[in-house]
C-alpha cells in the first residue's frame, strides 16, 4: 500500500468515533500522575510523530528501563503509522532495532512481553475492523460508512481493514495505551487540532484522567516545544503557558578570533550551539555567523526563554566545554542586551524556512 493513501485514516477517525463510554479494554481510572511507562510512551510517540531520532534513541532505551517491553514498544511504534505515516513509523521501528541491538551488546536482556495475538479470528477484515469501530465508538456503523465511505469506498476499506482490524484489534496494548500513544503524537504535530480533540474524549473513555493528559502537555513541551503543548492546554481548556516569559533574553555577541584558531574556534562553536538548541528546551536560538570581508569576526544572535534557562545553559556541559577549550582562541568578547521593537513578530522569526 503507498504511505499516502493511509494518512487520511487520520482525518476520518476524529470524524468517526463519536465520545460516548467505551467498555473494552477499558482501564481503572487513576487519580494519579503518569506512571514512568505512561511518562515514557508520550516521549516515544511525540519524537516518532515529529522524526527526531537522535532523541527517540534516547527515550527508547528510558523506555525499556522503566519497563515498557519490547513488543509493547513495537506495537507503539506501528500503531503511529495511521496518525505519522509509514516513513515515521518505519524510522522508529529502524531505531528501536538499533536500540536493542546495541543493548544486547552490552549484555542487557529486554524482556520481549506480550506478543501478538488477535482477539477475532474472522477473515473478513472490512467486518472485524467495523466491529472494533462499533466497541469504540458505541454506535452502529453501517457498510459503506454514509458520506465519505460512499464517495471514496477504498478510504473507507483502509479505515476498517488496516487501522481497526490490523491495528487496533491487537491486544498487545490496551485502548488506553493506544489513546496516550495517538494523543501524544498529534499533540507533537501542528495542524491535526480536530484530531487532537477527539481523541482527547475518547482517552477520558478510556480511563485517562484529564490530570494525567495536563501532564502529557508537560513532558510534551519538553520534548517537542512549549507551542505544541499550548495546543493540548488549549483542547484541554486549561490556560496556555506564555511563550515569550517577560524576562526573555536576547543578545548578540561581538567575538574577535585569533586568526591561527579560526577553523578550531568555528568547530566547537557550530557543536555547542547545536547541542544547546537540541537539548535545552529554554535554549530558542543561539545563531553563529561572521563578517564575510572579516571572518575572525564571529556574531552570535542567542534567544533564551528566561533568566533562569540562561543560567541554566551556562552550566551545561556543553556550554562549559565550549568555554574552556575556546578561551585561549578568543582576542575579545563583547555581549550586548536586545530588546524586541515588536514582541508579537517573534514567533515568526525564521517560520519562512521550514
Amino acid at each position: 500500500m503507498r504511505t499516502n493513501t493511509v494518512l487520511p485514516l487520520l482525518l476520518f477517525f476524529g470524524l468517526l468515533v463519536s465520545t460516548t463510554d467505551m467498555n473494552a479494554q477499558q482501564a481503572t481510572p487513576n487519580t494519579q500522575g503518569l506512571n514512568p511507562q505512561q511518562q515514557s510512551t508520550v516521549a516515544i510517540s511525540a519524537l516518532t510523530a515529529t522524526g527526531d531520532l537522535d532523541r527517540l534513541k534516547t527515550q527508547l532505551s528510558t523506555g525499556l528501563d522503566a519497563g515498557l517491553t519490547v513488543n509493547e514498544i513495537k506495537e507503539m511504534l506501528v500503531h503511529l503509522y495511521a496518525y505519522c505515516g509509514f516513513p515515521k513509523s518505519l524510522n522508529g521501528l529502524g531505531t528501536f532495532m538499533a536500540v536493542l541491538d546495541e543493548r544486547k551488546a552490552k549484555g542487557i536482556q529486554d524482556p520481549p512481553g506480550k506478543a501478538f495475538h488477535s482477539a477475532n479470528n474472522q477473515s473478513d477484515k472490512y467486518e472485524r475492523g467495523r466491529k472494533v469501530l462499533e466497541t469504540l465508538s458505541k454506535t452502529t456503523q453501517p457498510k459503506p460508512a454514509p458520506g465519505f465511505g460512499e464517495f471514496a469506498p477504498r478510504i473507507d476499506a483502509f479505515l476498517k481493514e488496516h487501522l481497526f482490524a490490523d491495528v487496533f484489534d491487537s491486544d498487545v496494548l490496551t485502548y488506553q495505551q493506544r489513546e496516550l500513544v495517538t494523543i501524544s503524537a498529534l499533540a507533537a504535530m501542528p495542524g491535526v487540532v480536530p484530531q487532537l480533540q477527539s481523541h482527547i474524549k475518547i482517552g477520558l473513555n478510556t480511563g485517562l484522567m484529564e490530570s494525567q493528559l495536563a501532564d502529557v502537555a508537560g513532558l510534551i513541551e519538553t520534548v517537542i516545544s512549549r507551542t505544541q503543548a499550548n495546543t493540548l492546554r488549549t483542547a484541554l481548556a486549561k490556560p496556555p503557558v506564555p511563550v515569550i516569559e517577560s524576562d526573555m533574553m536576547v543578545r548578540i555577541a561581538e567575538i574577535e578570533i585569533v586568526p591561527a584558531y579560526l577553523d578550531d574556534y568555528k568547530a566547537i562553536l557550530k557543536e555547542e550551539a547545536a547541542k544547546s538548541v537540541q537539548l535545552e528546551p529554554g535554549v530558542i536560538a543561539i545563531f553563529p555567523m561572521y563578517e564575510k570581508e572579516k571572518p575572525t569576526q564571529i556574531r552570535l544572535i542567542e534567544v533564551y526563554a528566561s533568566q533562569a534557562a540562561y543560567q541554566a545553559h551556562i552550566k551545561s556541559p556543553h556550554f562549559q566545554h565550549y568555554k574552556t577549550g575556546t578561551s585561549k582562541m578568543v582576542k575579545s568578547l563583547t555581549l550586548i542586551d536586545m530588546a524586541s521593537l515588536n514582541p508579537a513578530t517573534m514567533l515568526d522569526v525564521f517560520k519562512k524556512l521550514k
